[in-house]
């Protein structure tokens, strides 16, 4: 995770993100500071290894709190990074934070997708894939931000089966990042399946779905809206699974949707009004999760 210094809201993703809402002012990097840190105490509460680590106030870069965009760590001692949409996002390649990780993970590759960017061409990181890395399938609704060529290039160099799609929100605006209508746990998927307008493109997710044997718990899109489909499945120092959220997400869902889900694991959320406000992202786009091989 990394820790903001020049959290603002970005003039230059705005334009395909409906997420985001232009509300920053003097308070808004102090606001997303204070609910970053309340976030990471929360992980670490429930015992969750948590890397910080510090962005710096040079260059700017006022996204850099979603680092699952540029960047993803993979069990194979894989480290891929992303072309990014964004000119100011794309300065988010840092080699402090990859060289922070080598201290404790065995990186033996890194693909770099970047190039992409001279061509117009974007994919960014587990924003625009919803990796289910236990059947290899990187689920990927098409936008400005998720092309399908360098998709189709990933899932080669990867080893993942595309799983491709148009998907839409209330306004029949693209959704920029898959993350916001998906999540794939260990044992079942919360997809917001009426945001697929295309009948057999819907159902070919949920035939993709139910063929890993995983439940779908479906989300409607206003919950989706709320970000109930950014959240991220972790394990803890128990080796225990805990499904993290925002607050905002956990109180878009019906009694009915918590108990399922905490029939598999337990559910932890901290308040990112700021963040999801300003930032147009929330719980899952601030964690790049590291499945790295660890050293020791």
């Amino acid at each position: 995770m990394i820790r903001p210094v020049n959290f603002t809201f970005n003039a230059q993703t705005a334009v395909n993100n409906a997420f985001q809402s232009a509300a920053s002012d003097d308070s808004t990097q102090g606001n997303a500071l204070a609910e970053f840190e309340a976030f990471v105490k929360t992980l670490r509460d429930n015992e969750v290894d948590v890397i910080v680590v510090d962005d710096t106030p040079e260059p700017f870069t006022p996204d850099s709190i979603f680092p699952n965009n540029w960047v993803s760590f993979h069990q194979e001692g894989v480290v891929c990074f992303y072309p990014m949409y964004a000119p100011n996002r794309r300065l988010e390649r840092k080699p402090g934070i990859l060289h922070r990780l080598e201290k404790d993970f065995r990186v033996d590759a890194t693909v770099d997708f970047s190039a992409y960017e001279k061509e117009s061409l974007f994919l960014e990181g587990t924003g625009s894939m919803v990796l289910d890395r236990d059947f290899r399938i990187a689920y990927a609704c098409l936008s400005p931000r998720t092309d399908r060529q360098v998709l189709e290039d990933f899932c080669i160099k990867m080893d993942y089966q595309p799983e491709v799609f148009v998907a839409v929100d209330g306004s029949n605006n693209p959704i920029y990042h898959t993350n916001v209508m998906m999540c794939v746990a260990d044992r079942y998927v919360v997809v917001c399946l009426d945001s697929i307008p295309e009948s057999f493109q819907r159902e070919h997710v949920e035939a993709t779905i139910s063929g890993t044997g995983k439940e779908i718990i479906p989300i409607s899109l206003s919950q989706m809206n709320h970000f109930a489909g950014n959240m991220l499945q972790v394990h803890n120092a128990r080796n225990q699974q805990l499904l993290v959220m925002s607050t905002q997400a956990f109180q878009s869902l019906t009694p009915e949707q918590i108990k399922k889900l905490q029939s598999y694991n337990r559910i932890i959320h901290s308040p990112l009004t700021t963040i999801e406000t300003n930032g147009g992202g929330s719980a899952r786009c601030m964690m790049a999760e590291v499945h790295l091989p660890a050293l020791n």
